[in-house]
């Protein structure tokens, strides 16, 4: 994974210059194109390289052969010419062939938001599982667009001549193409057996989360939107906070007390983007699943942002697309620091959201009572009558519910409380019908 991308985008000694090509498809408005390739540019600022001029095109549909058209790519290559670029930048994903063809017509380099995308997961990767993800990704994307390049990568591996041929040697061997396909295929299943055995252990950790019949709260949002500084300012978490893009990629989970006394699970989460590619989806869906676990997502979304409603939309396609769209949501609009009217905007467009900055805390309070109160609500209101000689069962009943009202009567305490289900079922003998 150490030369991801290393003929294509980064170079660390000296800056590289890219041209950013946007294309408005099927009636697109350009305004739109113009706000994606913003947040390209951004991207490749993240990944170490700088925007030296952008194309902008308005098609039907994509050209299958260039995805642009051959007329637009004489003009990609004098504009490359004249800014000395050498890599051109699609903000949407190229075939293969697509991308071939391109790279022979330019002569240079042409790489899509894709390639920008997995680049910068290579580099902000540090986990065991960070990396074997974002490796995986990497290589189910290059698979299909290896090609080979000039005679060195047409050759027999056959090997030796067939005179010196050793016996059982002689005959075609696999062309070098052959052999680096074969190999990358062999690291791609041994990724995901790797990850498959952390996927195992992921499992027993969320068996041992809801035995201990905490409520679970998965902070997600777009990136940048201040996700870790929120996990930080509530449990002291320590995790990296940067003002870049995917800053964080490995989830971390603490242990948070709710206003009201209850224990429960803070788990924050990737980024998410725009057209995050699905090569990372798939790689990284052990790692977004514990939003699909979760009991309540909190939705961080970043006020000052030029579309900030774009980016919760993006956020919910690929909650979607993580079986978690139908978990519980509460809007947290953040950064009121910086732009509190767009934050109370936004909150009065979207009823029982939140306002409130990660930076500085204001609003944090009233995010943890909107917390506890949404976290009721996924609950039930039971009572209970638990004899006297029974302490067990009412240690049992406070550790894992919320008590509401406790009466001491002749028979038992009777009890008002807050249960999942399954502690429900742990405790209906002791229910009053």
């Amino acid at each position: 994974m150490n030369d991801a991308l290393t003929d294509t985008l980064i170079s660390r000694e000296t800056r590289e210059k890219l041209v950013l090509v946007g294309v408005a498809l099927d009636g697109a408005h350009t305004d739109d194109i113009e706000t994606s390739l913003d947040e390209l540019s951004e991207l490749v600022d993240t990944a170490g390289a700088d925007e030296v001029a952008r194309v902008v095109q308005r098609r039907d549909r994509p050209d299958p052969a260039t995805y642009v058209g051959k007329g637009k790519v004489e003009e990609l290559r004098e504009v490359s010419l004249a800014v000395d670029s050498d890599t051109v930048v699609f903000d949407d994903e190229l075939s293969p062939a697509q991308q071939f063809n391109l790279e022979k017509l330019l002569g240079r380099t042409a790489i899509d938001r894709t390639a920008v995308i997995l680049d910068i997961f290579a580099q902000n990767a540090h986990s065991q599982e960070g990396k074997a993800q974002v490796e995986l990704a990497l290589l189910r994307y290059r698979l299909p667009r290896i090609r080979g390049k000039g005679r060195k990568l047409s050759q027999q591996a056959g090997g030796m001549s067939a005179g010196a041929a050793r016996i059982g040697t002689r005959g075609p061997g696999e062309t070098q193409l052959e052999v680096d396909r074969r190999r990358l295929v062999r690291r791609i299943h041994k990724l995901e057996a790797d990850l498959r055995d952390i996927d195992r252990h992921r499992a027993t950790q969320r068996k041992g989360r809801r035995r201990s019949r905490l409520q679970h709260v998965a902070i997600v949002g777009y990136t940048n939107a201040g996700k870790s500084t929120l996990l930080n300012r509530l449990t002291d978490a320590g995790v990296l906070v940067e003002n870049r893009l995917f800053a964080t990629l490995d989830a971390t989970t603490r242990r948070l007390e709710l206003p009201g006394g209850e224990p429960v699970l803070l788990t924050d989460t990737v980024g998410f983007v725009r057209k995050l590619p699905h090569q990372l989806v798939e790689a990284f869906k052990s790692t977004l699943e514990v939003a699909g676990d979760a009991d309540l997502l909190v939705h961080v979304v970043d006020s000052s942002a030029i579309e900030p409603e774009a980016q919760v939309d993006a956020v919910r396609a690929v909650l979607g697309d993580i079986g978690a769209a139908d978990v519980p949501e509460l809007l947290a609009f953040n950064k009121s620091d910086v732009a509190p009217d767009a934050a109370k905007r936004l909150a009065a467009r979207n009823p029982g959201s939140v306002i409130l900055s990660a930076t500085t805390g204001e609003g944090v309070d009233e995010l943890l009572r909107a917390v506890g109160d949404r976290l009721r609500v996924v609950t039930n209101v039971v009572e209970l009558l638990v004899p006297y000689e029974r302490g067990d069962v009412l240690a049992a009943v406070h550790r894992e519910g919320e008590v509401v009202a406790e009466t001491a009567e002749d028979s038992g305490m009777r009890l008002r409380a807050r249960l999942d289900d399954p502690a429900m079922a742990r405790f209906r003998e002791y229910m009053e019908t």
